[in-house]
């Protein structure tokens, strides 16, 4: 079966999308990649959580879906926004990397270790308000652009540290530059951090047939529990909200994060459920934030 997928064009991104086309191949299909730019792309120097616009890195790859131009999409779970474009849907999420934060600093200092005001590299609202309630002293300076970019803006003196996904330092290779990582306690990850989705057009069977084999049903349930409770509290991916969901004693386990900005507030809810049914699962995480004041921390953010 010949079979096309729409990816961006960044290393993150075709390291995705080649893993996919690998896997498909050895099950005896025939792939080609289509890079297509995104919005995303072309905002490198603009603010992610000032630009207002819900799928930023994927609304031009699902347009090339809907219309037929590719077969399947590969993104980053964490880009994916809760709500789809009606005829499309997750077909597969492969097994899940690590969904930790890193931090990556100059001389291997940890986070505790690093001097009084440091300055810090994210331009996750997320990330920020997680690494202020930890270090209030901190300075955090806005940070675009690939991996690889931004270690290069850590060595030339942009900042002292930066906290950046785990899982995507870890597939390209610079696993090494990691100084230490943070438990989901100290910096929760975001709603499907390490986890990829694979999605189609849901009336292409014989593609969803296809991909179907990369699925891995435990990340799955996790990321729809997670996915959940992001949709229950109306939020998007450039909010300060974190989930985290994971397998423990044949139950699943999710821990949800909703934080003000500037780190001075912080919510926590954390429940158990059946793995089969993760989607109650994530309501009820999201209605015990929205209980002790997500919305008004939410609101705060949006302004």
């Amino acid at each position: 079966m010949k079979i096309t997928i729409g990816s961006r064009g960044s290393a993150l991104a075709l390291w995705q999308a080649n893993w996919v086309k690998d896997r498909l191949e050895s099950a005896g299909h025939e792939l080609t990649i289509e890079i297509i730019k995104t919005s995303g792309d072309k905002l490198q120097n603009a603010a992610l959580a000032a630009s207002g616009t819900k799928g930023l890195f994927i609304k031009e790859i699902e347009e090339a879906l809907v219309a037929g131009h590719v077969d399947l999409a590969v993104h980053s779970m964490k880009d994916l926004p809760t709500d789809l474009p009606k005829g499309l849907g997750v077909a597969a999420v492969p097994k899940r990397e690590d969904p930790h934060d890193a931090l990556v600093s100059k001389g291997g200092l940890k986070l505790q270790d690093l001097p009084v005001g440091a300055r810090i590299g994210t331009s996750s609202l997320r990330r920020q308000s997680q690494l202020l309630a930890l270090r209030p002293d901190l300075k955090m300076v806005a940070m675009r652009g690939n991996v690889d970019t931004r270690l290069r803006k850590l060595e030339r003196g942009d900042c002292e540290a930066l906290v950046l996904a785990g899982a995507g330092l870890k597939r390209l290779g610079f696993a090494s530059h990691i100084t230490s990582w943070f438990s989901e306690s100290e910096i929760c990850p975001a709603v499907g951090q390490g986890a990829l989705a694979i999605e189609i057009k849901m009336q292409n069977t014989a593609v969803g047939e296809v991909v179907s084999q990369l699925d891995h049903p435990t990340t799955h349930q996790a990321v729809r529990a997670e996915r959940a409770m992001l949709q229950a509290l109306g939020g998007g991916c450039q909010l300060p909200i974190a989930a985290y969901a994971k397998r423990d004693s044949g139950n699943l386990d999710l821990t949800g994060v909703v934080a003000d900005p500037d780190g001075t507030r912080l919510l926590r809810a954390r429940a158990r459920g059946k793995p089969e049914n993760p989607e109650p699962l994530g309501k009820q995480v999201a209605e015990e934030l929205l209980r002790q004041g997500a919305s008004e921390l939410l609101g705060n953010a949006d302004n």
